[in-house]
């Protein structure tokens, strides 16, 4: 096979390998084959116009109009002409088709269902990743860079699915970077051997291979992919977090989990809970079987959001530790509060990846493997290392605790520090949510009071209406909007009521998680996407959090916070059975979690929950900026980099000092070596077994130069013999003239995209990877030769010793 059959080969390879990060994005794998035929028709389209003698941009719009027929041919066929001819009618199909794709990628958690709008993307992605790489690697034969868009294909893909794969992907896309770059290495020694040196390396201005740098691209292959894939591992986690359907999976991780130094710290793991509610379709995140008699409210609470800071409510840094076998009490409860024990038995979803465990509030002992710690401010457990709830089977011991009204009324005043953490409010909390909390909670006769009064205000007589369309948000002018306008969802009930409570001196904080679910025929639960949730808790010294339920056609409203609730219940202290035929509640919870559009097209009945919990974006942390800023100015940077590094040598070689013969020796090799690599920047590569005289010529002849410029090549090449083999050498004079000649009259006698690829991609940039890999080779060498050292003292030491042993 031809080298660049070989190299064809090799880019088709590394494009689906890197395409397989994205396969746990969608449910079904089949457009990964679809892809794969495409790119191979692109790819042998590419190898048949390469055999011909074109222009290499011809060969790339080639490939380009037969990706668009086989993307016609799969994806618009009915519209197209003869089947596969792109027509207006077909053009305007894609844009329907791109359209809808981009909205199944919102809508849709992953896994998401392989629509034709999802495919069209993928397959597109696919094929133009193939078309990049097979251009850089394949026409211009420059399959370093080739690296960059395959970068971005499995960093994209990373992100997206949140990791899901980990290495198997990873080092999927790895191998077929490597295997471009030998091939290309391969390739690059079959066409031309070692490089004229000129001289022994021995100046500190060489740059040039010796006899055994023939076998550099080979050598230094691994340590390219090693740079290009420690990039390539860094970039997901720098990607921004991403939000909603499709894209929530980037971002679930990011801003949590445990740190090294044993806490857990969350910029914004707020559920992203417009985009959920909102799904077409839903699929089960979670069953559990409980022996509670009623699970009406028996909510599974994933965290609290306990800071408010004016942009959004936001989870603390707190301190983590070991999950105890028995978690401690609840804050705040104490005896005489009627609670009653209960177990249930929870399964996770393969597909649903959360760090935090939902459970029931307050948990008491939970019993899951894996690695878990326990948050105690919360009562929270996160996952450690990567941990998630993917697949989890836990059990998990709650309290139901069943305070009385006159309970929560003659609770007292919370301590000085709690009060002071949990009613913090900003400064920039506009003056109407003090006014409208003051006004609503006028006339009450205690914290509890105010607390049923803004609740019933939300959810009975302020005239809110429940909307999952209205516009998302967390903030002070999200919340100034949702009093104004009174339309939103749980998000917003929920903050804006815990802000008003703040501001009356009540503490409050937000919990996120689920409603209970709904009842199945074989008496557990199931929860989903429809039951994602969001509510506020506000403390009583006495009872601790306490939950309330502002949300309209949304959870169940507390017995508690009813007038005709009973004051007093039986408190069970005792521990339940776990065994399943423990009957849950097989009444449906008095709540109403379908949104309204899927109540107008009477779905609510046949919906099964679904879908996954995606951080809600209010903008990202000053360390993700940072790292986007970073990155940006990186990836601005690296295509810069050989123009850089081709400049400072340029400087070092002209500029080289000194008034000692040896340094003027160096300065005209130095001259050779810069007229050397400038030629080969523009596509004349060096020969090394050729004399300086017989080098000269042929850059003349090759480079087309002026006579000016060519007897300036010759000059500069009568001083290197004068150097090289004089008895009593002569440096030559004028040098930087010379060089500026040359490199002008080369300029000159290029194309423009010669010029162009000699100034900002200089074939001569290579040297700076030889010389790496040099210095490795040398350096090992160095090592072994100490470590054979290190063992013949060691056997000498051992054969003196024996004897003596022997004669004792």
């Amino acid at each position: 096979m031809s080298g660049r059959g070989r190299l064809a080969l090799c880019a088709f390879a590394a494009t689906l390998m890197a395409a397989g990060a994205l396969v746990p994005l969608v449910e079904s794998s089949l457009w990964l084959l679809q892809a794969a035929v495409m790119v191979a028709v692109m790819s042998l389209v590419g190898a048949l116009v390469r055999r011909a003698p074109l222009a290499r941009a011809l060969t790339v719009v080639f490939q380009t109009v037969a990706a668009v027929l086989v993307l016609t041919s799969v994806f618009t066929r009915d519209e197209a002409l003869f089947g596969f001819l792109p027509t207006p009618d077909a053009l305007r199909e894609f844009g329907d088709l791109f359209a809808s794709g981009a909205d199944d990628v919102g809508r849709y958690a992953t896994p998401a269902p392989a629509t034709d709008g999802i495919r069209l993307m993928l397959i597109g992605g696919v094929l133009l990743i193939g078309l990049a790489v097979d251009t850089i690697a394949v026409t211009f034969r420059s399959a370093a860079a080739a690296g960059l868009p395959l970068l971005a294909l499995y960093s994209v893909a990373a992100g997206l699915s949140g990791g899901s794969g980990g290495w198997v992907w990873f080092l999927l896309a790895a191998t077929g970077y490597l295997l471009l770059l030998l091939a290309e290495g391969r390739d690059r020694l079959s066409q031309w051997g070692r490089v004229f040196g000129g001289t022994p390396r021995t100046s500190r201005f060489s740059a040039l291979p010796d006899a055994s740098e023939g076998r550099a691209p080979v050598r230094t292959g691994h340590r390219i992919g090693v740079v290009a894939l420690g990039v390539a591992l860094a970039v997901p986690a720098a990607l921004p977090a991403l939000d909603g359907g499709l894209l929530a999976n980037a971002a679930r991780g990011a801003g949590t989990g445990v740190g090294g130094g044993g806490t857990i710290s969350a910029v914004n793991p707020l559920v992203s809970l417009q985009d959920n509610l909102n799904q077409p379709e839903d699929r089960e995140a979670l069953r559990y079987k409980t022996n509670a008699k009623n699970t009406q409210d028996l909510y599974l609470r994933i965290m609290a959001l306990d800071k408010f800071d004016g942009t959004s409510w936001r989870f603390s840094q707190r301190s983590v530790e070991d999950v105890p076998d028995r978690l401690p009490n609840p804050p705040g409860l104490r005896s005489g509060i009627s609670t009653t024990e209960i177990t249930t038995n929870v399964s996770a979803a393969g597909w649903y990846r959360q760090n935090y465990l939902p459970m029931p509030y307050p948990a008491t002992q939970v019993q899951i493997s894996g690695r878990w710690r326990f948050e105690p401010t919360g009562r929270t457990l996160v996952g450690d290392r990567g941990q998630s709830t993917r697949g989890a089977q836990y059990e998990a011991d709650s309290l139901q605790v069943n305070p009385t009204r006159e309970q929560l009324a003659a609770a007292p005043e919370a301590s000085p520090e709690l009060r002071r953490e949990y009613t913090e409010v900003p400064s920039s909390l506009p003056d109407v949510v003090r006014q409208t909390a003051r006004q609503v909670t006028e006339g009450s006769a205690n914290d509890y009071e105010k607390a049923v009064k803004l609740q019933d205000w939300f959810a009975l007589d302020g005239g809110f209406t429940y909307n999952t369309e209205v516009d998302s948000g967390t903030g002070v002018t999200a919340i100034t909007r949702f009093l104004q306008n009174k339309e939103g969802f749980c998000v917003h009930f929920s903050f804006t009521m815990a802000a008003m409570a703040r501001t009356l001196g009540i503490p409050a904080r937000v919990a996120v998680g689920f409603t209970p679910g709904t009842p199945q025929p074989d008496g557990s639960m199931s929860v989903g996407l429809r039951d994602a949730h969001a509510w506020p808790e506000l403390y009583f010294e006495g009872i601790g959090w306490t939950r309330f339920e502002p949300t309209p056609s949304r959870g169940t409203t507390p017995d508690y916070t009813r007038p005709e609730a009973p004051s007093d219940s039986p408190s069970d202290a005792g521990r339940p059975s776990t065994d399943a035929s423990d009957e849950p509640s097989t009444a449906p919870a008095d709540s109403d979690s379908c949104p309204a559009q899927a109540r107008r097209l009477d779905e609510c009945d046949t919906a099964a929950p679904s879908a996954v919990l995606a951080p809600t974006d209010s903008g990202p942390p000053l360390g993700t900026v940072l790292g986007i800023v970073l990155g940006t100015l990186a990836a601005l940077l690296l295509p810069l980099l050989p123009l850089l590094w081709r400049i400072r040598v340029r400087a070092q070689r002209l500029g080289s000092g000194g008034r000692a013969p040896e340094d003027a020796v160096d300065r005209t090799l130095a001259a050779w070596r810069e007229i050397t690599d400038t030629a080969w920047d523009h596509g004349i590569p060096p020969d090394d077994s050729r004399t300086p005289r017989k080098a000269a010529a042929r850059i003349v002849q090759l480079g087309g130069l002026d006579e000016e410029a060519a007897d300036a090549v010759h000059r500069v090449a009568r001083s290197v013999e004068q150097v090289l083999y004089a008895p009593d050498p002569r440096p030559g004079t004028g040098l930087a003239d010379d060089l500026r000649l040359i490199r002008e009259g080369l300029g000159a006698s290029a194309t423009r995209w010669t010029r162009i690829r000699a100034l900002l991609a200089p074939r001569s940039s290579v040297r700076v990877i030889w010389a790496a890999s040099e210095r490795w080779t040398a350096l090992t060498a160095r090592w072994a030769a100490g470590r054979e050292r290190l063992l013949t003292r060691w056997s000498a030491t051992t054969t003196r010793w024996r004897p003596s042993r022997l004669r004792g």
